[in-house]
Protein backbone atom coordinates (compact mmCIF):
# COMPACT_ATOMS: atom_id res chain seq x y z
CA UNK A 1 0.00 0.00 0.00
CA UNK A 2 1.14 3.56 -1.20
CA UNK A 3 0.96 6.18 1.54
CA UNK A 4 -0.11 9.74 -0.21
CA UNK A 5 2.00 12.56 1.13
CA UNK A 6 -0.59 15.57 1.02
CA UNK A 7 -0.28 19.17 1.68
CA UNK A 8 -2.91 21.02 2.40
CA UNK A 9 -3.42 25.18 0.36
CA UNK A 10 -4.65 28.35 -0.51
CA UNK A 11 -5.24 29.72 -4.23
CA UNK A 12 -5.58 33.34 -2.90
CA UNK A 13 -8.19 35.74 -5.18
CA UNK A 14 -7.97 39.63 -5.22
CA UNK A 15 -9.39 41.85 -7.53
CA UNK A 16 -7.38 44.56 -8.83
CA UNK A 17 -9.52 47.02 -11.46
CA UNK A 18 -12.63 44.13 -11.63
CA UNK A 19 -10.12 41.58 -12.70
CA UNK A 20 -9.57 38.25 -10.28
CA UNK A 21 -5.56 37.42 -9.92
CA UNK A 22 -4.48 34.71 -7.66
CA UNK A 23 -1.70 34.93 -5.75
CA UNK A 24 1.43 32.75 -7.00
CA UNK A 25 5.30 32.34 -4.94
CA UNK A 26 8.22 31.71 -6.20
CA UNK A 27 11.28 29.32 -4.62
CA UNK A 28 13.82 29.12 -7.20
CA UNK A 29 12.87 28.60 -10.85
CA UNK A 30 9.17 26.78 -9.54
CA UNK A 31 5.90 28.94 -8.68
CA UNK A 32 3.71 27.71 -6.46
CA UNK A 33 0.41 28.66 -4.24
CA UNK A 34 1.07 28.90 -0.78
CA UNK A 35 1.08 25.41 0.80
CA UNK A 36 2.62 23.01 3.71
CA UNK A 37 1.89 19.84 5.26
CA UNK A 38 -0.82 19.51 8.19
CA UNK A 39 0.46 19.21 11.15
CA UNK A 40 -0.65 16.20 13.60
CA UNK A 41 -4.62 16.33 13.89
CA UNK A 42 -4.43 19.52 12.18
CA UNK A 43 -7.94 19.66 9.41
CA UNK A 44 -6.56 20.52 5.86
CA UNK A 45 -8.39 23.21 5.92
CA UNK A 46 -6.80 25.15 9.08
CA UNK A 47 -3.55 24.23 7.33
CA UNK A 48 -3.97 25.64 4.52
CA UNK A 49 -5.25 28.66 6.57
CA UNK A 50 -1.66 28.30 8.52
CA UNK A 51 0.56 27.69 5.73
CA UNK A 52 -0.65 30.79 4.14
CA UNK A 53 -0.68 32.69 6.82
CA UNK A 54 3.36 31.47 7.44
CA UNK A 55 4.37 31.83 3.57
CA UNK A 56 3.00 35.06 2.54
CA UNK A 57 1.71 37.15 6.10
CA UNK A 58 -2.04 37.04 4.99
CA UNK A 59 -4.01 36.43 7.67
CA UNK A 60 -7.36 37.97 7.32
CA UNK A 61 -8.85 35.77 4.19
CA UNK A 62 -12.54 34.83 4.07
CA UNK A 63 -14.01 31.74 2.15
CA UNK A 64 -17.18 33.25 0.74
CA UNK A 65 -16.99 29.97 -1.96
CA UNK A 66 -17.16 27.50 0.95
CA UNK A 67 -14.79 24.88 1.99
CA UNK A 68 -14.45 22.89 -1.16
CA UNK A 69 -11.53 22.12 -3.21
CA UNK A 70 -9.36 20.40 -5.50
CA UNK A 71 -6.74 18.07 -5.47
CA UNK A 72 -3.59 17.73 -7.73
CA UNK A 73 -3.14 14.19 -9.19
CA UNK A 74 0.06 12.85 -7.64
CA UNK A 75 3.60 14.61 -8.39
CA UNK A 76 6.71 14.50 -7.16
CA UNK A 77 7.18 10.97 -5.98
CA UNK A 78 3.37 10.70 -5.06
CA UNK A 79 2.38 14.10 -3.38
CA UNK A 80 -1.21 15.49 -3.48
CA UNK A 81 -1.90 19.07 -2.89
CA UNK A 82 -5.34 19.81 -1.54
CA UNK A 83 -6.48 23.35 -2.53
CA UNK A 84 -8.96 25.96 -1.61
CA UNK A 85 -10.38 28.98 -2.57
CA UNK A 86 -10.05 31.94 -0.89
CA UNK A 87 -10.49 36.06 -0.78
CA UNK A 88 -7.96 38.21 0.17
CA UNK A 89 -9.10 42.22 0.46
CA UNK A 90 -6.35 43.95 1.65
CA UNK A 91 -3.38 43.47 3.11
CA UNK A 92 -0.09 43.59 2.34
CA UNK A 93 1.87 39.98 1.51
CA UNK A 94 5.31 39.82 2.86
CA UNK A 95 7.64 36.69 2.76
CA UNK A 96 8.78 36.57 6.42
CA UNK A 97 11.72 34.52 7.64
CA UNK A 98 10.43 30.33 8.02
CA UNK A 99 12.26 29.76 11.54
CA UNK A 100 13.02 26.22 10.65
CA UNK A 101 15.03 27.62 7.21
CA UNK A 102 16.36 31.53 8.94
CA UNK A 103 15.52 32.86 5.63
CA UNK A 104 11.70 33.14 3.64
CA UNK A 105 10.48 30.06 1.92
CA UNK A 106 9.75 31.73 -1.04
CA UNK A 107 11.84 33.99 -2.90
CA UNK A 108 9.23 36.19 -4.99
CA UNK A 109 5.37 36.63 -5.09
CA UNK A 110 3.30 37.91 -7.70
CA UNK A 111 -0.73 38.78 -7.83
CA UNK A 112 -1.57 37.15 -11.51
CA UNK A 113 -4.42 37.77 -13.18
CA UNK A 114 -6.26 34.12 -12.96
CA UNK A 115 -6.51 33.94 -16.98
CA UNK A 116 -2.72 34.39 -17.04
CA UNK A 117 -1.85 31.54 -14.14
CA UNK A 118 -1.31 29.30 -16.16
CA UNK A 119 1.88 30.83 -17.84
CA UNK A 120 3.64 30.38 -14.62
CA UNK A 121 2.46 27.28 -12.92
CA UNK A 122 3.15 23.84 -13.65
CA UNK A 123 0.53 21.59 -15.51
CA UNK A 124 -0.70 19.93 -11.87
CA UNK A 125 -1.93 23.14 -11.32
CA UNK A 126 -4.27 23.80 -14.41
CA UNK A 127 -7.65 21.98 -13.27
CA UNK A 128 -7.11 24.27 -10.20
CA UNK A 129 -6.91 27.11 -11.95
CA UNK A 130 -10.10 26.06 -14.42
CA UNK A 131 -12.25 25.40 -10.88
CA UNK A 132 -11.20 28.60 -9.61
CA UNK A 133 -12.06 30.31 -12.79
CA UNK A 134 -15.36 28.41 -12.77
CA UNK A 135 -16.11 29.79 -9.11
CA UNK A 136 -15.06 33.12 -9.40
CA UNK A 137 -16.31 34.47 -12.79
CA UNK A 138 -17.18 37.90 -13.17
CA UNK A 139 -17.88 37.72 -9.26
CA UNK A 140 -17.70 40.81 -7.68
CA UNK A 141 -17.21 40.52 -4.18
Amino acid sequence: MTVVKRSAGLVVMRQFDGQWHCLVLRAYRNWDFPKGQPNPGEEPLQAALREAREETGLSELDLPWGGDYRETEPYSKGKVARLYLALSSHGDVSLPVSAELGRPEHHEFRWVPLDRAQELLPPRFWPTLRWAQDIVGTASV
